[in-house]
């Protein structure tokens, strides 16, 4: 969720109005995926990196994201939506926002309709040193690690490889967003920023991803009179 920021610097506000005015934008892309279909749905809200952004953008994100929690948890529920928290591991983030984050799991835990992740406080990197730990704690000898086995170390074991990544305002980077499950992910970089992307940009992304040919490092399956 790229470009708040820029947004709001070409109108000559705050920067933290760009991230306040992301919030229509978010509730507006999860409307749209949970009506398209989409099973699972990840939102890079936070990374380890953002840490080094100011103090006073830290602390209004925090106070931010408290918010948009605590406003929209009853619609999550309603539209059967499943919450999960990727990440919250620093002691900087306020035990107040930890503790909804908790909640709202919660709440939705048992919810069967599409999982939303947000990534906050993540960092893909940071996740694979831990799955090694984890593997080392559980005494595994390494001739026995596998692909599968390491990924069921990793945090939310059960979440799908991803099939799409889409950053908005035209960044093309991957900024240390779930590093093992991208492998084989499509990008979209689409130029709009984050608060102006709705629900037909996000479409726009979706159609362009059907329309790839995903072979996995293989070859298309030949067809007859097909010598190629």
């Amino acid at each position: 969720m790229d470009g708040n920021g820029r947004w709001a610097q070409r109108r000559s506000l705050p920067r933290t109005a760009g991230h306040r005015a992301a919030e229509t934008t978010v509730i507006d892309i999860i409307e749209a995926a949970r009506a398209a279909g989409v099973e699972w749905l990840s939102l890079y809200a936070f990374s380890t990196e953002n840490w080094n952004r100011p103090g006073p953008e830290v602390d209004y994100l925090m106070r931010l994201v408290r918010r948009v929690v605590r406003k929209h948890a009853p619609l999550l529920l309603a539209r059967g939506i499943r919450c999960r928290f990727l990440g919250v591991t620093d002691p900087r983030i306020p035990r107040e926002l930890a503790r909804d984050f908790d909640d709202l799991a919660t709440l939705t835990a048992d919810n069967q309709g599409m999982t939303l992740t947000v990534a906050f406080d993540h960092g893909g990197r940071r996740d694979i040193v831990e799955a090694a730990r984890s593997l080392i704690r559980s005494g595994t000898p390494a001739d026995e690690v596998t692909e599968r086995l390491f990924a069921d170390h990793l945090p939310f074991p059960d979440t799908p490889d991803v099939d799409l990544v889409i950053r908005t305002s035209g960044e093309q980077r991957i900024s240390n967003f779930m590093l093992w499950q991208v492998a084989y992910a499509e990008w979209v970089f689409p130029e709009v920023l984050w608060p102006d992307f709705r629900a037909p940009d996000f479409l726009a992304c979706l159609h362009t991803y059907r329309c790839r040919d995903r072979r996995f490092g293989g070859v298309p399956p030949r067809t007859n009179g097909d010598s190629s």
